[in-house]
């Protein structure tokens, strides 16, 4: 498998984990996943790994600003994720 389909593959396997019980988490982490996602590097990129392992409940609470993760870099992606949201808004 060349990098390139490695890539591939686990952008899959992300745009699949981004499939959640609430359409909001749905729209707001498959656009940042389409959009950003790219621009991240690769210590970020595997920290929106790790935040796709919480629960809807969770992801809902940090992504609205109702509570704040506790990792630093969580804190710091959810940051960005939620700044993502608003700019495409304002669009």
């Amino acid at each position: 498998m060349t990098e390139n389909q490695a890539q591939a593959e686990e952008i899959r396997r992300l745009r699949w984990q981004c499939r959640r019980g609430m359409l909001e988490l749905d729209v707001a982490l498959r656009r940042f996943l389409d959009e950003d996602y790219s621009s991240l590097n690769s210590a970020e990129q595997a920290t929106f790994a790790r935040l796709l392992e919480a629960q809807d409940q969770t992801l809902h609470g940090w992504l609205m600003g109702r509570a704040v993760p506790e990792e630093a870099d969580v804190r710091t992606l959810v940051a960005r994720i939620r700044a993502f949201g608003r700019g495409a808004l304002d669009s």
